[in-house]
């Protein structure tokens, strides 16, 4: 049936949902389900299994998670037991703390356990945790094979939900042995809900998830963005691109913005440049242990910093309603990586923009994601393009973007050049701060002391102090 000829669901009642559930949805500040909450909520309370898919931000936890505490709720204890009914699987620790999060709030006043088994965090807590049977398991595949390996006394034979959530991340060749271990060592006889804002095709990808009739809620086509984001692009070569981030930054000094970049070493460097110029950037990636990415995520959405420069480590599931703008430094090289990197602005209808640096080396990633996203190309416009004249990219570079009708407007190329000087200074500090860092932690596995001083920041301020001289 199409969306127009059903009408619009008002409340979260209508959904069928009970009245603990209705008040708990009051309390967090929902009263109007989402689109993608009307459409799977009702066939999830029906004993449906799911396959959903939904733009980035419109509230795809929700719609998994109350059909589970509506159902846990009608449990009767001690005829049917509660403890491990359901596990949420997440790719990434961040949004597996998310998920466990927003559990935790809507469960708080029908006294709900919820137990996070994530990499890099305190297994034995997480033991402790176990041990207290929990309603529901948030974890990441890798974790959460490991206590169902080595944890005594641990199993999940009583789930009734599994739950994938950006399932076709997890349904990757990258999960495919730890995710089938887990799958052989559970009961088929469950309920198995796989959401995400892109959803794979293959057929032998979806199977092994042993979905049962599983019926399909697409709200969103497969690869698409909210109406509500505006994307831009800006043409700049390599060598520039450092002085365009800044200056786009610059333009946006007042807005909460995530920089994406490849590469972890990338995320770094970076961060210590636009620091280094007096900006309030924080990195964040897969080399950094779980507690330093914890505490660079709550900085940013405290405000601290408004400048996230991060890897694709943070480009999915997380919810960071306050960011203003998305900028890809690096443009990705697929289209699935992009959806989810711009979703995280323009969240919760809330309106967002979208900037990407494009290299002459990138088009052909650029062709792609404009190639799977119909009708991109009339939609999207370029904002600045940072050389036209003075080192001029190839003159096929611009043709190409002529070709698909994006518009390119000329910065002020003075302005660019005069960031230069300041912007290769600023890099050189970095280079010096990072190569003194890999000094300091070669030395630390020799002297555990060491260790101890680079936590605390204290032999760091030494060495700032010389080069300063």
């Amino acid at each position: 049936m199409g969306a127009g000829e059903e009408e619009k669901v008002e409340s979260f009642k209508e959904l069928g949902l009970c009245e603990e559930l209705v008040e708990a949805c009051n309390r967090v500040g929902w009263t109007t389900p989402s689109p993608i909450q009307a459409e799977a909520i009702p066939l999830a309370l029906q004993g449906k299994d799911l396959i959903a898919l939904a733009n980035t931000g419109t509230g795809k936890t929700a719609a998994f998670a109350l059909p589970i505490l509506q159902s846990l709720l009608q449990v009767t204890p001690p005829q049917s037991t509660t403890a491990f009914f359901a596990c949420v699987l997440s790719p990434t620790r961040e949004l597996a703390v998310q998920i466990r999060d927003e559990f935790a709030g809507l469960g708080s006043g029908i006294g709900l356990r919820c137990a996070l088994l994530a990499g890099g965090l305190d297994k034995v807590q997480q033991t402790i945790e176990l041990a207290k049977r929990p309603h529901i398991v948030v974890a990441t595949p890798g974790r959460l094979l490991d206590h169902l390996t080595n944890t005594k006394g641990f199993s999940l034979r009583t789930l009734k939900f599994l739950i994938l959530d950006e399932a076709d991340r997890l349904l990757d060749d990258d999960f495919e042995s730890t995710l089938d271990q887990i799958l052989q060592v559970i009961p088929r006889d469950r309920k198995t809900y796989l959401f995400s804002a892109t959803m794979t095709r293959k057929v032998q990808k979806l199977q092994r998830a042993c979905l049962r009739n599983p019926v399909k809620v697409e709200v969103a086509s497969k690869y698409s963005t909210v109406d509500t984001l505006k994307q831009q692009f800006v043409l700049c070569p390599p060598k520039l691109k450092e002085c365009g981030l800044l200056y786009l930054l610059m333009l946006k000094h007042h807005a909460t913005t995530m920089v994406f970049t490849r590469t972890c070493d990338t995320t770094q460097l970076l961060a210590l440049i636009l620091r280094n110029l007096g900006l309030r950037a924080i990195p964040i990636n897969g080399h950094m242990s779980q507690t330093q990415r914890l505490a660079a995520l709550n900085k940013f959405k405290a405000s601290i910093c408004n400048i996230l420069v991060c890897t694709d480590v943070a480009s999915r599931g997380l919810d960071i309603p306050s960011v203003d703008t998305v900028i890809n430094y690096d443009f990705p090289s697929n289209t699935k990586d992009y959806i989810h990197r711009v979703g995280r602005t323009a969240r919760a209808g809330q309106s967002g923009l979208a900037i990407s640096l494009v290299s002459q080396y990138e088009l052909a990633f650029f062709s792609r994601v404009q190639e799977d996203m119909s009708g991109l190309h009339s939609s999207l416009e370029c904002l600045y393009s940072l050389i036209r004249k003075n080192n001029a990219l190839p003159s096929d570079y611009f043709r190409h973007f002529s070709e698909i009708e994006i518009p390119t407007f000329p910065a002020d190329l003075l302005e660019v050049k005069l960031l230069l000087e300041r912007v290769n200074e600023a890099k050189r500090i970095a280079q010096m701060e990072i190569k003194e860092t890999r000094g300091r932690k070669k030395r630390a596995t020799r002297d555990e002391e060491e260790g101890t001083d680079k936590y605390l920041g204290i032999k760091n301020r030494k060495k700032i102090k010389k080069l300063k001289r």
